[in-house]
């Protein structure tokens, strides 16, 4: 099994490849930016599972970095560790009262931010694995409340309307939805207001589920279904 994604957001390069070496070395697939700018677009682009984050940075500093990924419903889930120089008692609080998940003062050692990792890691896991709201059938993961579909550990970007068809549909396999009743329970910034619109809404959500698509079954004359488990 392919280990976590995790981002190394620190400008000293010295520490950022010490960091990178070690973390690879076990195994972890690493990327190393040196500021707050280039993390959040990196995040943006690519699934992340962990972020190490350095508090003092050029641009967008660690706690506002911190901040923005815990105030988006999209990246919110996404763990943070603090790199913290000694005395910054103030930032280590403000840091954790904005979400991040745990901090290790400068100067460190590997082995020991290694261990934190490891521990933050797990702990996220176990809260996964615990959320009843999270839906999996076959290859296809929903996250209710993130707001987050995966498809073989691969993102999907959905609109508003499109998940929550997807949400109705999947909370309940084998059920059979009218056209209608899908329009009762979807309400998206974009939200549907016709049947036919319905359809347009399931063609598009079915090409971006690629092959796990068939997963929602039109029954014809009446509506739509998500396939139950075999």
């Amino acid at each position: 099994m392919e280990k976590e994604k995790i981002l190394i957001v620190e400008d000293e390069e010295d520490i950022r490849e010490l960091l990178v070496y070690n973390l690879k070395k076990e195994g972890y697939r690493v990327e190393g930016v040196s500021s707050g700018e280039e993390a959040l677009k990196k995040i943006k682009q690519s699934v992340v599972d962990l972020v190490v984050l350095d508090l003092m940075l050029p641009d967008v500093d660690g706690l506002e970095v911190c901040k923005i990924l815990k105030n988006d419903s999209h990246t919110a889930h996404i763990p943070v560790v603090m790199l913290t120089a000694k005395g910054e008692e103030s930032d280590i609080v403000l840091g954790l009262e904005f979400g991040a998940d745990d901090y290790i003062t400068k100067p460190f050692s590997p082995r020991v931010l290694l261990a934190r990792i490891r521990a933050v890691l797990r702990r996220r896991q176990k809260d996964d694995q615990a959320d009843p709201s999270v839906i999996t059938v076959d290859d296809l993961q929903i996250h209710p409340s993130r707001y987050e579909v995966f498809v073989k550990g691969k993102p999907v970007k959905l609109t508003t309307t499109e998940f929550g068809i997807l949400v109705c549909l999947a909370k309940r396999p084998g059920w059979v939805f009218t056209r209608y009743q899908i329009i009762d329970a979807v309400k998206g910034e974009d939200y549907i207001v016709t049947d036919r619109a319905v359809d347009v809404q399931i063609v598009s959500l079915r090409k971006k589920l690629g092959p796990l698509g068939d997963l929602i079954e039109t029954v014809r004359g009446v509506g739509y279904r998500f396939k139950g488990r075999e």
